[in-house]
């Protein structure tokens, strides 16, 4: 049976086999989760992304869809890249494409063999979805995934930075998995 649980914390700091980033469709680095992943995993995680542009990606990384890379210097062994949707009013496919990212992210984790895997609040930063809004997603996502496929994982992990997102998350996990959150 698959733990999902929450922790307030720093995710580039997580020792699980998979840390999802939250990137751009670049995959090049930027901001916030992605900068600070790309910052502390160092320049193979960069060689790696551009390599992805190379050979499978070359116009970048569509939103709701996931790669792999080496993990650098993290704790983790792998980075699952994944372009989150930017909220806009009035809505389209945002929860469809938020809900891919966290789907995406899972298979190619699975495939890889992971048993541990840490994801940030995709999409909450600057790209503007409401805490309150993904946390149910991205929740109802994970838990999906963990019923289909009972034995891909052990620990699926939401690393939140911000008190208040962390909240959110804590709020969701516990609504929907029917249980106190863990963390």
């Amino acid at each position: 049976m698959t733990l999902i649980e929450t922790e307030r914390g720093d995710l580039t700091e997580q020792h699980v086999d998979v840390i999802v980033n939250a990137a751009n469709w670049s995959l090049l680095g930027g901001g916030g989760v992605d900068g600070a992943i790309h910052s502390r995993g160092g320049d193979e995680i960069l060689r790696a992304c551009e390599e992805v542009r190379r050979t499978t990606w070359p116009d970048g990384l569509p939103v709701g869809e996931a790669v792999a890379t080496t993990a650098g210097r993290l704790s983790a062994r792998w980075v699952v890249h994944t372009v989150g949707p930017r909220y806009r009013e009035p809505h389209g496919h945002e929860e469809t494409l938020l809900t891919s990212c966290h789907r995406r992210s899972l298979e190619v984790a699975h495939g890889l063999g992971a048993r541990t895997i840490a994801f940030p609040a995709i999409s909450c930063g600057i790209f503007g979805y409401p805490a309150a809004e993904a946390a149910p997603v991205a929740v109802r996502a994970v838990r999906a995934y963990a019923r289909q496929h009972p034995d891909a994982f052990d620990v699926i992990r939401f690393v939140l930075f911000a008190a208040d997102v962390d909240a959110e998350f804590r709020t969701a996990v516990a609504d929907l998995a029917g249980d106190a959150p863990k963390g």
